[in-house]
């Protein structure tokens, strides 16, 4: 029984520090075109609502347009955003050395980003217009990443990204 107990904390302690390792790779050890390889794959959704419920989702990401381009299929199944889709496509500009992101949805919207890297961090960043025509700045910021989870934020500034208010969370896990 003993042994038992210890092989389960030696596999319990390997696992764990398997999943710090993948999480901490730095951003540096990777080529700008794969930065957001992370983000490949079939992923359920959450995040909370307004009202305290748990509203779900899913998000298949993939390589297209011979791999130079991710492609993002998003569909909220639940909650306040039922029924809201949306597609982006993000490529690195090599000649620029930049992520550019374009997202549509079947509400009409449109937005273009620019990506960045802060440590471990992806964001996708940009500058809009507030319902009140105050400039604003916008950011997506993907973080807390694993082999099998992260976190999205949906972010806003209106003092030119000193202070940031979430609008939306969306917690990632992948899809068996």
């Amino acid at each position: 029984m003993k042994k038992h107990i210890i092989s389960l904390i030696v596999a319990l302690i390997l696992a764990m520090s398997l999943q710090i390792v993948y999480a901490e790779t730095s951003v540096s050890e990777l080529e700008p075109e794969a930065y957001f390889d992370f983000w490949l794959g079939t992923w359920d959704l959450t995040w909370e609502d307004a009202d305290g419920t748990t509203a779900r989702g899913t998000n298949h990401i993939e390589r297209v347009l011979d791999g130079k381009v991710i492609k993002e299929n998003f569909e909220a199944h639940s909650g306040a955003y039922q029924g809201f889709v949306g597609r982006s496509y993000s490529v690195y500009q090599a000649q620029t050395g930049t992520w550019k992101q374009t997202w549509v949805d079947n509400q009409g919207g449109y937005l273009d980003f620019v990506g960045e890297v802060d440590g471990n961090k992806r964001i996708f960043r940009r500058t809009g217009m507030n319902p009140q025509g105050k400039e604003v700045v916008q950011r997506m910021k993907f973080y807390d990443i694993t082999e099998d989870s992260l976190t999205w934020d949906w972010e806003i500034s209106e003092d030119n990204g000193h202070t940031w208010q979430l609008r939306w969370r969306i917690f990632y896990e992948r899809s068996e």
